[in-house]
Parts: structure tokens; C-alpha cells; sequence
């Protein structure tokens, strides 16, 4: 039994009580992250907010975490944003195991939106100019998210993908496995079928990037 399902009750005692408190702009999410990651979530109150359900997976910052190219280090209070343009306050409290892995979250997401088109009385509430801003991908299918993901790569090259040079397509294979994008299952065939390549070439580049 994982550290969430030991202690489901209380975290979802305290993820309904912080949704019951802000009401229905006020997104709370478990993810038991020994789960895979495309069914991370367990709990959800107003999923509304970016479109998840029970059963769906986490944000491309999750993959980072769990690939080691990160720090699980919790963050509270910052901006983020979702793919339809919401502006979300959100924070994320990482659980650890008695070993101190990383086995679960907990994630606030307020949407904040149509507060900042509000008064200007209340932008020291919202507290929107001086947070850092990150950029999250809130998707209900992990695929969506893999493809958002393979989308970046390729446009950090700023080149069409059929452009691209084998060097060119070992820096995206690297920058997506940095990224955790080959914890998705069936990710190497779908960034071969991007690409235009094997997936054999796919490992190949893996084992280049490793160098």
C-alpha cells in the first residue's frame, strides 16, 4: 500500500476542506505518484478549473520530478497559466516517503482570472506582479500532454521537424528525457513517429545524449 492510499483519508480531508473554503475557482488535486503517471490522480474537488477528472495524470512539471531533473521542493503562492489562457495562483506540497521519495502531491490552482480584471483594490490580494511565473501543461489525457511536450522540443530548434539534422533531433530526444517525457508509456514510438525515425534510433539517440 503506498503512503497516499495509507493516509487517503486524511489528505483528502484537508484537500475537500481547502476546496470547501474558496469554492468552485478552487481546483485541489492528490496525485499518488507511485501510480502511473497518466492515472496520478486520485482526489479532485472543481476540476473544472483545467479540465481534469479522477483518473487523469499530473503536469509536465511532475514528470521532472519523478525523472530527477528537478527538486521536489514544495512552492507556494506562484503564477501559473493554463493552454486557454486562465491565470491560476497555485501551490504544490510534494509527499515523501519514510525513505524520502517523492510518492505523492497535493496541488492548489485558484483561478484568479476574473479577480485580475477586477479592481485595482484588490491586486495586493491576487499578489500577480510579484510572483515568478511558471508554465504548466494542465491536460485530462496524458497523450496531450506528451504531444505538448515533443511540440516545445522541436520549436526550441526553430525549425520545421522534417529540417531537422540528426543533431538537431538527439538535442530534442535530450531535452524531452530531461524533461521526463519517456516515463510516459509508448512515448519513444510517438517521438519516432514525430520525428520520422525508429524507434531503435530513438534508443540510439537516448545512449548519444547520455554522453
Amino acid at each position: 500500500m503506498s503512503f497516499v492510499e495509507e493516509n487517503f483519508e486524511l489528505l483528502y480531508g484537508i484537500g475537500k476542506c481547502i476546496a470547501e473554503q474558496f469554492g468552485p475557482n478552487c481546483e485541489v488535486v492528490l496525485h499518488d505518484l507511485t501510480k502511473p503517471y497518466e492515472n496520478t490522480i486520485v482526489a479532485i474537488w472543481n476540476g473544472h478549473v483545467t479540465g481534469r477528472k479522477l483518473g487523469d495524470g499530473g503536469t509536465d512539471a511532475g514528470l521532472k520530478i519523478l525523472k530527477g531533473t528537478a527538486q521536489p521542493e514544495d512552492t507556494y503562492n506562484y503564477i501559473n497559466s493554463t493552454r486557454n489562457g486562465q491565470i491560476l495562483r497555485s501551490s504544490s506540497k510534494y509527499l515523501k516517503d519514510k525513505e524520502g521519495r517523492v510518492v505523492g502531491s497535493l496541488c492548489i490552482n485558484f483561478d484568479i482570472t476574473e479577480i485580475l480584471k477586477g479592481q485595482e483594490a484588490i491586486s495586493y490580494l491576487t499578489n500577480y506582479g510579484s510572483n515568478h511565473h511558471n508554465k504548466e501543461v494542465f491536460t485530462s489525457n496524458i497523450d496531450e500532454l506528451l504531444d505538448e511536450m515533443i511540440e516545445d522540443a522541436v520549436n526550441m530548434t526553430g525549425k520545421d521537424v522534417n529540417q531537422l539534422t540528426k543533431e538537431e533531433k538527439v538535442e530534442v530526444v535530450k531535452y524531452l528525457d530531461d524533461k521526463g517525457a519517456f516515463l510516459i508509456k509508448k512515448s519513444a514510438e510517438r517521438v519516432a513517429d514525430f520525428l520520422g525515425i525508429s524507434r531503435f534510433t530513438i534508443y540510439n539517440y537516448l545512449k548519444l545524449s547520455d554522453k
